[in-house]
């Protein structure tokens, strides 16, 4: 092994990494099979980098998949309800039938995703989906009430999603989106044991639930199938810790990207466990803490609304519209600077032993 590799290696996955635990070794068992995950890849777009734009009419969701295609990119996942009267949601059949058949032209696979659990909001989301011809829903809930209760009544639903997943050949990705903690996802998940529900793993989310990034990402790590990548600012607040979106990889950004990036490439045995790595840019997304280190043993779980980024203090609409732009660009050549190194120190790896 050479130790100026390793420490390459290791510098990269310790940036902003808040525990002691050392790098995995760069033998090259490990740099084969990191090559191999680096070229299964697939990377989404994600229509939330745009959401302003959206909102506005600025952008359709057909231009989202130019995005993708731009980019080189394998897909795009977006919400049933954005860009309001323009969205999925409000489409007829003929206007689905085209953005199906213009993802299909470019060959990108489309996600979809809906903030909710409840049955008329899952039938709607089944219905385009066969439309489309998806196979893959994001979904969370929105409960209010204390948390033994909230469990049981996502149970319930995650019972139906279950049977309609089988009827409908469909996959649901249940998101972690900040009112519960990974380990309760990962106990729903496992009392269904179901093939067609998983998870879906937000790479900030966590914080709202008083939990570490690392920690959550391994709780929740048996099940995880899709992920949401964003740069967040972890913000103290009362017991507990909010979260404030930026840039990925910038200063400010708190999460450690490469070392979470790494263990989710090498999540699954033989073939790789998550399906997509979608580009979530949400800078200046304003998420509050929802749990707290002193909570009781069954805490209330507030009522939350869908995430929304509201317009930053001095930032006029226009410069809003333009910025969200540069924004999604910068996402995808940092998140692509990463793999990149990934890469790089894998094959030195492998050049290296096979000079030796």
């Amino acid at each position: 092994m050479n130790n100026k590799i390793q420490e390459r290696f290791n510098a990269l996955l310790s940036h902003k990494v808040d525990e002691a635990a050392t790098p995995p070794a760069l033998t090259e068992t490990l740099a084969r099979q990191l090559l191999d995950r680096l070229a299964r890849l697939r990377l989404f777009a994600h229509a939330y980098p745009l959401l302003t734009n959206l909102t506005h009419g600025r952008v359709k969701p057909a231009d989202l998949l130019d995005f993708a295609y731009r980019h080189e990119l394998q897909g795009l996942s977006l919400h049933l309800l954005d860009g309001e009267e323009n969205s999925l949601s409000q489409m007829t059949p003929a206007q689905l039938q085209a953005f199906a058949d213009k993802a299909k032209s470019l060959a990108l696979d489309v996600h979809l995703e809906i903030s909710s659990t409840r049955k008329q909001d899952v039938d709607q989301v089944i219905a385009i989906a066969k439309a489309l011809g998806t196979r893959n829903i994001r979904v969370y809930s929105r409960y209010e009430g204390a948390l033994s209760r909230v469990m049981d009544v996502i149970e319930s639903d995650l019972h139906y999603l279950a049977q309609q997943a089988d009827a409908h050949d469909l996959f649901f990705d249940f998101e972690q989106h900040e009112e519960l903690k990974s380990a309760e996802i990962a106990q729903l998940l496992n009392r269904l044991d179901h093939p067609r529900l998983h998870a879906l793993f937000d790479f900030g989310n966590m914080i709202n639930a008083c939990e570490q990034p690392l920690q959550a990402l391994r709780t929740l790590g048996p099940h995880i199938r899709q992920v949401h990548l964003k740069g967040v600012r972890i913000v103290p607040e009362h017991n507990g810790f909010g979260h404030y979106g930026v840039l990925q990889g910038c200063d400010e950004d708190d999460l450690p990207n490469a070392r979470m990036l790494f263990e989710l490439l090498m999540l699954g045995d033989s073939t790789p466990q998550v399906i997509a790595f979608i580009l979530e840019q949400e800078n200046h997304y304003v998420a509050p803490a929802f749990r707290q280190t002193n909570e009781a043993a069954d805490p209330f779980i507030a009522y939350r609304e869908m995430s929304e980024t509201a317009l930053p203090a001095g930032y006029s609409l226009e410069r809003m519209l333009a910025d969200e732009h540069r924004w999604a660009n910068n996402q995808v050549a940092y998140v692509r600077g990463l793999l990149a190194e990934f890469r790089t120190l894998a094959e030195l790896t492998l050049a290296h032993g096979t000079q030796a």
